[in-house]
């Protein structure tokens, strides 16, 4: 029976076990998304992880969505990241670079530009800049030159990554950003090749991840997905058939994986998604605080996925595999540190030995 400490080929690299970290944006980088030492520290200390897939990374500056996230599109931000990747190879573990543009999600007053989107259908809420939180404003939609050059976008971030020592790339296309968003039924108003069938609103993902996978290898990237989740009011009027469309589509790749985060207590779209896949399939459980050594035990004891992604565990436990061997004692997470700040709820949660 496959254990939680069993070492698992994941595309190109291997992984010591099966406890991965989930992305989890924290917006510790300067305003102009170059890493801090502070995030060295950070993912060092989570580097008893299998695979650390790190927070969303924009690959353009239209494709940031909050403030005080990094970016790999520049050559200072490439350097930036350098110290984040020795560190953690230095601890033993392996790092994938998460390419994620927030689509619709931004503001002019946080980088200057009109977010962009499949339509021109605005989200609700507000976004945090320097100027405070504004309301939304309705995205400019992408014409066909820019949705191919969006996709360049994120090759270029892909060879910034490996340049940068990731040693691969997930493409987010989960939680309401851009590549969700073309997924949607109601942000993609489309009636061109890149929307309204289900065959046309999986093409965008689908050539993203087929561009990327061709500039970097296939083995060295992963696609992240949400099937059925409404974050950032998207909506799915049938996901499984949706989602099994998209991977069947990438069926002919070898990727790395294919990592699921379920959002709802719905097992039975996992299994589906699981099935759909032939590939490496990992999951970030809907149930992935409390105890998470009863999550990678039931996941695992069904085969349901090949290795278990932990969001929160992880941001309160930077030795969360050390604690699941012993099944616990586990630290609290301080919402009110997530999101900005410095170390505090960042990088001061006590270990078993420190505790």
């Amino acid at each position: 029976m496959t254990t939680a400490f069993d070492p698992i080929t994941v595309g190109a690299v291997e992984a010591a076990n099966r406890i991965f970290m989930a992305p989890m944006t924290r917006n510790r980088a300067t305003l102009d998304g170059l890493a801090t030492d502070v995030m060295v520290e950070y993912y060092a200390q989570r580097s008893g992880a299998g695979l650390i897939i790190t927070e969303g990374i924009q690959p353009s500056p239209v494709g940031q969505g909050y403030i005080s996230t990094p970016g790999l599109h520049s050559a200072e931000q490439v350097a930036a990241w350098r110290p984040v990747t020795d560190a953690v190879h230095s601890a033993g573990s392996v790092i994938f670079a998460q390419i994620m543009h927030a689509g619709r999600i931004g503001h002019p007053f946080l980088t200057g530009l009109t977010p962009v989107a499949p339509s021109a259908v605005r989200a609700p809420g507000h976004c945090v800049t320097t100027e405070g939180p504004v309301d939304n404003i309705a995205p400019r939609e992408l014409t066909e030159e820019e949705i191919l050059q969006t996709i360049e976008d994120h090759v270029t971030a892909a060879r910034n990554a490996i340049e940068a020592g990731f040693d691969g790339v997930e493409i987010h296309g989960a939680n309401g950003y851009l590549v969700q968003q073309f997924l949607s039924d109601n942000v993609n108003l489309r009636t061109d090749r890149w929307g309204g069938t289900v065959e046309n609103r999986v093409r965008f993902p689908v050539e993203v991840v087929k561009a990327v996978a061709a500039a970097i290898g296939a083995d060295r990237v992963g696609l992240r997905i949400s099937p059925g989740n409404n974050d950032l009011d998207i909506v799915e009027n049938d996901p499984a058939e949706l989602y099994t469309t998209l991977l069947n589509a990438l069926s002919d790749l070898p990727l790395a994986y294919v990592h699921m985060r379920e959002t709802k207590d719905d097992r039975d779209l996992t299994r589906k998604m699981r099935a759909a896949w032939s590939g490496s399939f990992l999951l970030n459980p809907v149930y992935d605080v409390g105890e998470p050594h009863k999550a990678l035990a039931e996941v695992l004891d069904e085969g349901i996925a090949d290795a278990v992604v932990f969001a929160r565990p992880f941001l309160a436990n930077p030795d969360l595999t050390a604690r699941i061997k012993t099944e616990g004692p586990y630290n609290a997470a301080a919402p009110n540190s997530f999101y900005g700040g410095g170390a505090e709820g960042y990088t001061d949660y006590p270990t078993v030995t420190s505790a």
